[in-house]
């Protein structure tokens, strides 16, 4: 053996590692540097204030960055393992197992980390040092809190993670570790700066979409990379497909750092002015080398990988993965670092709403006062682009889709932008009975339109296949969860029915209602819900797209006549109640102006009650017009097979005369 062949081994195991070691190093390097010039890091103790000390100032961001790093390792390699290499019928390749069981030891690594800033945070909060903190503190922190409240739920969610993942075998199995993974980056996005800023619902929102963008953009970045400097086999199915992700991440960043930046900024001169607007530029031009560093990936990398040429990517990627770890550096000491100051009067309602109390309700206001809600502003965006594209694409290909479908999707689309961000939604907070459309809007009304644009169909129509046999691209992850066992318990009528009717109950007849009027990311949940709510009941019985089950038009009609009374009682209900929804709420805002907190709660169930017969007309209509439909269908089905018949009957007829008459002609 050669001893080139003898140290090639050698040099996949170590690359990786030593990649590794040089970003942890620019990334704490990038983090020191961040809290010198940010300030974070020179902070002056105060005679007679308690301080938590140097060990708390300067451990809690390392032990913050730790666990962005594991967190973004953790995840990148989830990626690799379910989504970037290619599957196997279903199940993970040898080197896929391999990345997932590297995933479970970086999900420990996370555990341990966060276990660190839970600590680290507790001594910051009550300014106590480590040493001297006792166990019933940190339990009051934890379950006090809410910085140690969701401290505790990634920690849960890590060590779930660590624990399937060295024995998962399944490409579902990691795709399904991967979403938990991702969702336990969300809860730090409810406290800290984001949820204290002026505008706290766009700045919880923002940073909500900046964590998952960047980190699966440098997760998937890193484990690409490793992979290329391991020699993997299929880098350039690996790298194509993370080429793709890192552009809607890019755009995710840059659209989320905005959103963050104007939450937090009062005007563009406070980007040059303070420590932590220049944070906000180095880092902004540390993405924008990023994005740079894509570009290059698009155009030259992917193909010197065809070519047979792997070292031109991984060169480039290595010092990209530099950069991607600089820029969390940056963004672990802009965490730490203090926005500037914002000067507003004194207002206890701008603290609950994140706006001054609108004025008194009129048309006029209802039509102009919008506000953006940037989560629903870029679902709606995504999925009008990628409906276009698709429709789009059947086109080029001669093929035809339904005008009717696309109306009736932009129709939703346009609703849900209507109960989201016009005035609807501006004043939703303030009045229970504008909360109460908007509710009615979003969970009975958009989402009939949405299922009959029928996106599934499309999406299933205009995707290809996976190009290698027993891999899994878009089509073949949509038919899998079609045919999965949740979508199976989902999409029956009675569960699907008790999801759409309970949710109202269980929110507004317990404490569920008023807690989410408090806290942004609740409020954003409770609107997600009605929409999800009503898509998937309104997808059970009159939804165009492949459903796990296909039930009779009259049990349509019958789900539909069964559900409709529990709404009708839930708003019959609200009107004769003697006391108000989420009193305490509404005495807080101390509305000045209207009717009283009560007698806008009996007109909101007014209108629930009376809400109910439109989507109940127009979904008897659409469900008559389908049973229509399909008689027709089957009326000209049957007619075919009668033709069809008739002629082979004809044929067979003709058959026997001709023999007999042959039969005829040989007797003498």
């Amino acid at each position: 053996m050669s001893e080139k062949s003898r140290t090639a081994p050698r040099l996949a195991h170590v690359l990786p590692v030593a990649a590794g070691a040089v970003a942890a190093g620019v990334a704490a390097a990038a983090l020191a540097v961040g809290l010198v010039s940010g300030g974070a890091a020179r902070t002056v103790p105060i005679a007679g204030l308690a301080d938590a000390g140097p060990l708390t100032r300067w451990g809690l961001p390392v032990a913050e960055l730790a666990a962005g790093l594991s967190a973004v390792t953790t995840v990148g390699l989830l990626l690799m393992a379910s989504f970037l290499l290619p599957g196997e019928k279903g199940l993970l390749a040898p080197e896929s197992r391999r990345y997932a069981r590297l995933a479970a030891w970086a999900a420990l690594c996370w555990v341990a980390a966060t276990a660190l800033t839970a600590l680290f945070t507790a001594s910051d909060l009550m300014a106590v040092p480590v040493a001297r903190l006792t166990g019933a503190q940190v339990l009051d922190f934890v379950a006090n809190l809410p910085q140690g409240t969701t401290l505790l739920l990634v920690l849960i969610a890590a060590a779930g993670v660590a624990g399937f993942a060295r024995d998962v075998v399944g490409v579902q199995g990691a795709a399904g570790l991967l979403g938990v993974a991702v969702l336990a980056l969300l809860p730090p996005a409810l406290t800290g700066h984001s949820a204290s800023s002026p505008n706290h619902s766009l700045a919880v929102t923002g940073l909500g979409l900046h964590l998952v963008s960047v980190t699966l953009w440098a997760g998937g970045l890193l484990a690409v990379t490793m992979h290329a400097l391991r020699g993997g086999r299929d880098l350039a199915i690996a790298a194509s497909r993370f080429s793709r992700l890192a552009l809607w991440c890019f755009a995710g960043t840059a659209v989320s750092g905005v959103a963050s930046a104007a939450a937090r900024l009062t005007e563009p001169g406070q980007l040059l002015t303070s420590s932590y607007g220049l944070l906000v530029l180095a880092k902004t031009a540390a993405v924008i080398v990023l994005g740079g560093c894509g570009l290059l990936h698009r155009r030259r990398t992917l193909a010197a990988l065809r070519a047979g040429r792997p070292r031109a990517f991984a060169r480039l990627a290595a010092g990209e993965v530099v950069v991607m770890a600089a820029v969390m550096g940056l963004a672990v000491a802009l965490s730490r670092t203090a926005p500037p100051l914002v000067t507003l009067p004194v207002d206890p309602v701008r603290d609950l709403l994140g706006y001054a109390m609108p004025p008194e309700l009129t048309a006029a206001r209802l039509a102009s006062l919008w506000r953006l809600d940037l989560l629903f502003a870029l679902l709606v965006l995504v999925a009008a682009v990628g409906y276009a594209a698709g429709v789009v694409r059947l086109r080029r290909r001669g093929d035809a889709w339904p005008v009717g479908r696309s109306v009736s999707w932009a129709l939703g689309l346009v609703l849900v932008v209507v109960f989201t961000q016009s005035g609807i939604a501006t004043y939703a907070p303030v009045l229970f009975s504008m909360h109460m459309i908007q509710h009615m809007g979003l969970a009975m009304l958009a989402p009939i339109f949405l299922v009959l644009g029928a996106p599934v169909t499309l999406a299933l129509r205009a995707v290809g296949p996976a190009a290698r046999r027993g891999d899994r691209g878009p089509r073949e992850w949509i038919v899998a969860v079609l045919h999965s066992r949740v979508a199976e318990i989902v999409s029956h009528p009675v569960v699907a029915m008790v999801i759409f009717v309970s949710g109202s109950y269980a929110l507004y007849y317990t404490s569920l209602f008023e807690g989410a009027m408090r806290q942004p990311a609740g409020h954003i949940v409770m609107n997600a819900h009605f929409l999800a709510s009503g898509v998937l009941f309104f997808w059970v019985i009159i939804g165009v797209d492949p459903a796990p089950r296909r039930l009779p038009h009259l049990a349509k009609l019958g789900t539909l006549m069964l559900t409709m009374p529990f709404h009708a009682f839930f708003g019959i209900s609200m009107m004769m109640m003697g006391k108000s929804i989420a009193s305490s709420w509404y005495d807080e805002l101390d509305r000045p102006w209207g009717a009283s907190v009560l007698q806008d709660q009996s007109v909101a169930g007014g209108m629930a009650w009376a809400f109910s017969e439109i989507p109940t007309m127009i979904v008897v209509i659409t469900i008559a017009a389908q049973w229509a439909l399909s008689d027709h269908r089957e009326s000209r089905r049957q007619d075919r097979h009668a033709d069809r018949r008739g002629d082979a009957e004809l044929a067979a007829y003709n058959d026997y005369l001709t023999r007999l008459n042959e039969r005829s002609e040989r007797q003498p």
